[in-house]
């Protein structure tokens, strides 16, 4: 089996152990470069149909479970005709290994352990997940001390197998049932708590609490005896510890705490409460009994039986240099035990399969009732209500649509009855695709059940270009599977062409940039223009192009033509005439009309002493 590769994934490297149900194997996940538990289930059980389906089904709520004291699931799957799970691999010991090792254990460490135990009970239970096989062997203490439960996918899926099995690993798993899961063959929570309570027994004395010569001998105690005091087998036992034991391990299911959370609450409140004196209590050798009472029944103990009292047989009281005292032999002595074992047996098969889980049961009328109610019907049908839900156009939310096995069929107690629940409509929330990139909104959109319907493209100012700016209907409107969802995806900011304002009025170009969304701004000096006259704009920047909505358009603005004195030129010759004003900036017209005898300048228009637009034109009259 080492290098073997299931799945094409799972690599098994090394053996870890072998159980009633399944081989563990070290195995490396080849995909993810990590190490995990591989548990391969016995042929016997993944050949069985009808547990294949209910262990993928159980395998899927497990995986669900995110809890620090949850084995994690990863996986499972078939390979070869091998129905495996994969798991979180944890490296540690068992609380089996605990329990042989160093029980009884003091207050602390009994309460340390079986806190997060019931922690992570409590998470299941809010998860509508009952772990039905909770024992030492379920429970890793990590290297680090970190406890961890294992086998939620497991559990529920082997039910019952593990009832009904004879060999050693199922007897320790018969130690732990509730007495409803016995009688009636039905757990919930409370059936939990009451293996939870069972293992606090175990720690605190290191020894079972129920225990027997054969599965159906303990199967009885479970539901005809009770659960003794930790402190009738170690003394040193705190009494709010043997209370507690006392109301986890109650017989009426209503009496226990209702959970695990419950549990882990009321032993949490127990730790802060008592003295450390006796938290931290080591019991004493001779605290431990000697030997376990051995539970002696009567004729009308056994199944089927009309009273149960345990009466405790004593151990020997020590005597003289031998320590033990010894009975005459006597031939006959193993008569009346054999015939106690064999009324035991026969008993306990006629009730096994008359009373018991393996006696038959019929599935109740639940078509068209709500699915709390369903269940209730099915719970005194003694059958397991498996809830599938369904989509359904008719069928209101919560109402059971159908039932396989239907209303009639034949089966055996603590079989499952598959129960499809309608979720009302088909319905699917259109996506919250705004501001997504366009790729991943369409695959969002089919990704929630709808088709893509008309693809569009729009200017959008916030939105960058191919994300989307709308999807209609809009994000969260229910739709029917596959109905059609438009997108409009942005093409970015819109450039906006910059208009030619130079000639207008500050007016004019302050309203022409408005219009088409650019902003107007005026540069802080105005100038001089000859030909531009005042308060029209000169020029602009950028004077062409495309801009951004709310993008600023500078302007310089004319302030008309510069005013300079006009000198007097009359009198002067024509030449020094035309040097002073083209000194002063103006432009010389020379005019002669009667002919330049003299050469001299005998008028000027406009007149000096006056001013005139810098650059325009003076005119002299020579003669």
């Amino acid at each position: 089996m080492p290098g073997r590769v299931l799945d094409g994934r799972y690599r098994l490297v090394r053996h870890i152990a072998d159980g009633g149900m399944a081989s563990v194997w070290e195995a490396v996940d080849q995909r993810l470069d990590r190490e995990v538990a591989v548990k391969i289930l016995r042929r016997g059980l993944a050949d069985d149909e009808a547990f294949a389906s209910r262990f993928q089904r159980e395998a899927r709520s497990a995986a669900r479970l995110n809890d620090p004291h949850v084995v994690a699931v990863f996986d499972q799957g078939v390979d070869d005709g091998d129905r495996f799970l994969v798991m979180e691999l944890v490296p540690g010991r068992t609380l089996r290994e605990v329990i042989h090792g160093e029980a009884p254990l003091t207050a602390r460490a009994a309460i340390d352990l079986v806190v997060p135990l019931a922690d992570a009970l409590g998470v299941a239970h809010r998860a509508g997940i009952v772990h039905r096989d909770v024992k030492p062997e379920n429970v890793i203490i990590r290297e680090d001390g970190r406890v961890k439960v294992a086998d939620f996918g497991l559990a529920r899926a082997v039910t019952a197998q593990t009832v009904t099995a004879t060999d050693g690993t199922i007897l320790g798993t018969v130690s732990y049932l509730s007495p409803e899961q016995v009688e009636r063959g039905i757990a919930d929570a409370r059936s939990d708590v009451y293996a939870a309570g069972l293992v606090l027994y175990e720690l605190l004395t290191g020894e079972k609490a129920v225990e027997g010569e054969s599965p159906i001998h303990v199967a009885y105690q479970h539901v005809h005896g009770a659960v003794g005091r930790p402190s009738d087998r170690v003394p040193s036992v705190p009494e709010a510890l043997d209370e507690v034991v006392r109301w986890a391990t109650s017989r009426d299911a209503a009496d226990r705490p209702a959970d695990g959370a419950a549990l882990a609450e009321r032993l949490r409140g127990i730790r802060r409460e008592l003295p450390l004196d006796e938290l931290d209590a080591r019991p004493r050798a001779g605290d431990r009994a000697v030997t376990a009472p051995t539970v002696a029944l009567s004729r009308d103990q056994v199944p089927g039986g009309r009273r149960a009292i345990a009466t405790p047989v004593q151990p020997h009281r020590a005597t003289g240099a031998t320590g033990v005292t010894t009975a005459p032999r006597r031939p006959w002595r193993w008569l009346i035990p054999l015939l106690a074992l064999v009324l035991l047996v026969g008993g306990g098969a006629a009730w096994w399969f008359g009373a018991g889980p393996g006696a038959p049961a019929t599935v109740p009328a639940v078509v068209g009732v709500p699915v709390d109610e369903a269940r209730s019907r099915l719970d005194a049908a003694h059958l397991d209500a498996v809830v599938e839900e369904a989509f359904d156009e008719t069928v209101p939310r919560g109402t059971v649509i159908k039932a396989a096995p239907g209303e009639g069929a034949s089966l055996h107690r603590t079989d499952d009855v598959t129960v499809y629940v309608s979720r009302g409509p088909e319905r699917y929330p259109v996506p919250q695709v705004v501001g997504q990139p366009g790729a991943a909104a369409q695959q969002a959109v089919k990704d929630a059940h709808l088709s893509l319907g008309r693809l569009t493209e729009a200017y959008d100012e916030k939105v960058p270009a191919g994300s989307v700016v709308s999807a209609s209907p809009s994000p969260g409107s229910p739709l029917k599977p596959l109905a059609a969802v438009d997108l409009v995806v942005s093409k970015g900011r819109q450039p906006l062409p910059v208009p030619a304002l130079a000639g207008k009025t500050t007016d004019d170009a302050r309203a022409a940039l408005t219009a088409v969304g650019l902003t107007y701004a005026e540069a802080p000096q105005r100038e001089y223009s000859t030909t531009v006259p005042d308060g029209a704009v000169i020029r602009q920047d950028p004077a062409t192009g495309t801009r951004f909505k709310g993008d600023t358009v500078t302007v310089t603005v004319s302030k008309g033509p510069e005013l300079v004195a006009v000198p007097s030129v009359t009198g002067s010759s024509k030449a020094d005439a035309r040097r002073v004003l083209e000194a002063a900036g103006f432009t010389v017209k020379v005019s002669s009309p009667l002919g330049e005898v003299f050469g001299l300048v005998s008028q000027q228009r406009p007149g000096g002493g006056g001013k005139a637009p810098k650059g325009s034109t003076v005119t002299i009259v020579v003669v």
